[in-house]
């Protein structure tokens, strides 16, 4: 969200690189305070900036625990982990981490922290609930079995589609995942209608040695997951911030007078753009 970086600076005018490391340091944290001080100030309890939505009034109080929002290819239940006390400024935006949640582990990339993930919970009513837990960052040993997952997933591609070729099945991949812990492999796809996938499944499981969970999504779904440049220029709404969709009508197009675009109005998606609605208030 806010990242300012010196590294344009030509070789003959910059300074020693610690002392660049540290100006560069101090420029973002200055930077961070400013916006945070600017929201806290401007609002008073009233967020509207945070998730292009109409404005509204707080009605929680912060969650002072150690939160932060991170992106996992399997399941978490949410966007958010909590850290404890030891790991407490160990973790920074962009490091992958450890978490564990109920009775498995798995891996997730830190996105925010801080001021911003406190701001944006009390914004959408979030607060004491159970979250899944930091238990480290990544040491060696786990990229190895990172890595081995990464492998096995790419083997279960074909493996996948001949079993679906076996059972005469209409379903479309769009991505696998192994658990970090590999206690779970998870097969995300699409498909017109219900598909009775119990023959599948039984002769996947006995291929992996594990719990097999395939799980159907949508449209809009598989474009969040597999990401792209939209014809904005910019990375799709959906990967780069949108937590939930919402219901997008032609009415908001008319609302704005683009029905004369409508041609334009589609996302790869094949839906209406989920930006149709940014600006709806």
């Amino acid at each position: 969200m806010y990242y300012i970086d010196l590294s344009f600076l030509q070789p003959e005018t910059q300074p020693f690189p610690e002392q660049l490391a540290v100006a560069e340091t101090e420029c973002n944290n200055c930077f961070r305070s400013i916006i945070v001080n600017k929201l806290n100030y401007n609002h008073h309890n009233i967020s509207g900036c945070i998730s292009t939505g109409i404005e509204k009034e707080v009605r929680v109080p912060p969650d002072n625990r150690e939160i932060i929002e991170a992106a996992c290819e399997g399941l978490l239940g949410c966007n958010y982990c909590e850290v404890p006390s030891e790991l407490v400024g160990e973790i920074i935006p962009g490091d992958i981490v450890i978490v564990n949640r109920d009775d498995f582990y798995e891996i997730a990339h830190v996105k925010l922290m801080g001021e911003f993930v406190r701001i944006k919970r009390q914004y959408n009513g979030l607060f004491g609930e159970t979250l899944p837990k930091v238990v480290r960052k990544v040491r060696d040993e786990d990229i190895e079995r990172i890595n081995k997952n990464r492998s096995d997933e790419k083997r279960a591609v074909q493996i996948f589609k001949d079993s679906v070729s076996k059972f005469n099945l209409d379903m479309k991949l769009v991505s696998i995942h192994f658990q970090f812990d590999r206690k779970r492999l998870f097969f995300f796809y699409t498909a017109d209608g219900r598909v009775d996938f119990r023959e599948l499944a039984k002769d996947l499981a006995a291929i992996f040695k594990t719990r097999i969970e395939l799980r159907q999504i949508g449209v809009r779904d598989e474009a969040k997951r597999i990401g792209g440049i939209g014809t904005c220029g910019r990375e799709y709404c959906c990967t780069a911030f949108l937590g939930n969709f919402k219901k997008i009508t032609t009415q908001l197009a008319n609302e704005q007078n683009l029905l004369s675009s409508m041609g334009k109005l589609s996302g790869p998606c094949g839906k209406l753009k989920c930006c149709l609605s940014f600006e709806v208030e």
